[in-house]
């Protein structure tokens, strides 16, 4: 019988000593079980072994049929904003401290990856968001959201102003720090923080929080993930403003700018041990109440 995954990528943290670790156990042991593996160049790099195939991450998108994250959220994050471009399948193991995104445990990879080996998982998928700065009726930044797209100054506690409308239509102005629009995969976020709701992954939804809004009657607005998004800057906009994506890359924002965020056609495609349950990952990460009884 043909194997499910014969071409497996392997992304890690550079210069992480157990992250290391995990990539190379990890090697040794999808070699074993006949796949043909390939590391993350970066990670790679440190590892003088002259056996080493080593792809950069588009390669790995674009070559292989699964790809193992190791490391944290973040880690995760970064890798998913490329490899979502790509049909391929993506796992992760939990290096890192929360481990929303990754969460087989380092000590259960050989037995977990054995049965997804065997094509024993689950398959969801995550959408993200694409992030477009206009000005002057041109697109000047883009770039694509994971968990969140978040509208700022880059001075600390510095109010700005800004008009939102959906699908053209006027919603309401803000004077705010800011403005968070987040998926249902970052909804357990920088989101969570700032008193949003959570979002099950599998809604197609996407929530907008201010951030310190100056009015008494604010509260967290959640739209349908298909509309098309659109924040108007100020005119009298005296800071530098930005719009970041997943906390990592910054778009530069200016008097007048629009941003518009819409829902990306290319998801993220997530596989799970069988046993996955996302409320229990809520219940354990949150430190939420076990059943009475």
């Amino acid at each position: 019988m043909a194997k499910l995954f014969n071409k497996i990528g392997i992304v890690g943290k550079a210069n992480h000593s157990e992250t290391q670790q995990t990539v190379e156990s990890l090697r040794a042991f999808l070699t074993q079980q006949g796949c043909d593996v390939f590391i993350e160049q970066r990670v790679a790099l440190i590892n003088d072994e002259e056996d080493v195939q080593s792809l950069n991450l588009v390669e790995l998108g674009e070559f292989c049929d699964l790809v193992i994250v190791v490391g944290g959220d973040g880690n995760m994050l970064g890798a998913a904003r490329v490899l979502s471009r790509f049909d391929t399948l993506v796992i992760g193991v939990n290096r890192g401290n929360l481990g929303f995104l990754t969460d087989i445990h380092p000590d259960a990879c050989e037995s977990v990856l054995s049965q997804v080996l065997k094509g024993q998982f689950t398959t969801e998928e995550r959408f993200l968001l694409e992030v477009e700065v206009h000005r002057h009726n041109q697109v000047k930044a883009t770039n694509t959201a994971v968990n969140e797209a978040v509208l700022h100054s880059d001075k600390v506690a510095h109010m700005i102003e800004f008009e939102v409308y959906i699908n053209d239509k006027f919603v309401f102005s803000q004077r705010a720090d800011g403005l968070i629009m987040c998926t249902p995969t970052g909804s357990t976020a920088y989101s969570l923080s700032g008193g949003g709701p959570i979002l099950t992954p599998n809604l197609n939804a996407i929530v907008l929080l201010p951030m310190f809004p100056h009015s008494l009657a604010n509260r967290p607005l959640v739209v349908d993930a298909d509309s098309d998004l659109r924040l108007v800057v100020s005119n009298k906009a005296q800071a530098q403003l930005g719009v970041t994506c997943d906390g990592h890359v910054t778009l530069p924002v200016l008097q007048g700018d629009e941003v518009r965020i819409k829902k990306s056609p290319h998801p993220l495609k997530l596989i799970h041990p069988k046993d996955y349950n996302y409320f229990s990952v809520l219940r354990r990460k949150l430190n939420w109440g076990s059943k009475l009884y």
